[in-house]
């Protein structure tokens, strides 16, 4: 797909029709996700014989956090063969509030269209990775935290939610695209549905603790009866088949409450099955996940509060111009001083001249 460079009219400019409304990899390296005032800027930028104006641009946030997606917009600028040089912080560094995250060197025609996608690659993935850490450093760090926040979002980002969530601290996932990205296994228990079908927890368990390897055997509980009568019944007659049990009780009935896992924990040591663990999903908040923690919560499913995150508000400011500093008013000209910015290797575009 031919890229936006300036000398194309943005009208000329096609997508191909489908039913599925996010955008490949082939049109964000052409530029096609870019807002049109970029595409339209660098045509008068080209008209004006100023297109390759040597500059140089900064990253910054308005809010700090837990910096992610830096490796994608390398790959991003990589593809489209930009001939820039990238500085950035590290994948996963915590960043202060407008400090410098990003910084590019080049031609602005070789990155003017890809503005768009580089704010909100690293918007997106940012939040969603300050989120995770939030919940990551809510509970003890022997308590394993899993993202079950797939569902919430459009599936063209998942991907990209799920290594988020990891950059950020989260021990496991449950979509596969995103468990495979991140180079682990996706973690998950099983769906209401399955046990609505099966008209019964034990049946669907029985089935689980068979099939499903060791580490991954834990039955969801809150379906048809009470929690803590639901599991006494599964681990009285599966034993130490059953790795755990989940907690995912409705808001409806209350949620999860820590004085309902406590009274399970309790039960589950004095028939001496201390070794089941217990999971809770639900409605949960890193303040929640604190207290549930404590009543004895050893796992944790957490979707919509970290899904849920806004973009971070990010900008790409000019700092630099022919060589001189500049910045539009209420900004501070030329180069922020930052010790943390490191190289970004994009290939041998990079080794090329300026």
């Amino acid at each position: 797909m031919e890229r936006l460079d300036g000398e194309r009219p943005i009208g000329e400019f096609t997508v191909s029709p489908r039913r599925l409304n996010g955008a490949t990899s082939q049109e964000i390296v052409a530029g096609a996700t870019s807002d049109v005032y970029f595409a339209r800027g660098l045509d008068i930028l080209r008209r004006l014989g100023r297109e390759r104006t040597v500059v140089t641009a900064e990253v910054f946030s308005r809010q700090p956090g837990v910096l992610c997606g830096v490796d994608e917009v390398v790959e991003l600028l990589r593809q489209a063969g930009a001939k820039v040089q990238v500085e950035a912080l590290a994948e996963g560094a915590l960043f202060a509030a407008k400090e410098p995250l990003m910084r590019l060197s080049g031609p602005y025609c070789e990155f003017a269209v890809y503005e768009t996608a580089i704010l909100g690659m690293l918007a997106s993935a940012s939040a969603w990775a300050t989120a995770a850490r939030a919940f990551r450093e809510a509970v003890p760090a022997d308590r394993p935290v899993i993202g079950f926040g797939a569902r919430h979002l459009h599936p063209a980002v998942v991907g990209v939610f799920d290594r988020a969530t990891r950059v950020g601290g989260l021990d496991g996932v449950s979509s596969i695209l995103g468990a495979r990205l991140s180079g682990v296994q996706p973690v998950g228990t099983m769906p209401h549905a399955a046990l609505l079908i099966a008209g019964d927890t034990l049946s669907v368990a029985q089935v689980l603790t068979t099939t499903a390897p060791k580490g991954a055997r834990t039955v969801l509980v809150d379906t048809f009866h009470d929690e803590v009568e639901e599991t006494l019944a599964i681990v009285r007659s599966l034993g130490d088949q059953v790795d755990g049990v989940r907690l995912d009780t409705p808001a409806e009935r209350g949620g999860v409450q820590p004085d309902l896992v406590r009274e399970l924990k309790a039960r589950l040591a004095q028939e001496g099955f201390s070794a089941v663990s217990v999971m809770v999903s639900g409605g949960l908040s890193p303040e929640r996940a604190v207290e549930l923690a404590a009543a004895g919560a050893d796992a944790f499913g957490v979707g919509h509060a970290i899904s849920k995150a806004a973009p971070l508000d990010m900008t790409l400011d000019l700092k630099v111009v022919d060589g001189k500093p500049v910045a539009k008013r209420g900004r501070i000209p030329g180069l922020t001083a930052s010790a943390r910015l490191r190289p970004q290797p994009l290939g041998v575009t990079d080794q090329q001249q300026l």
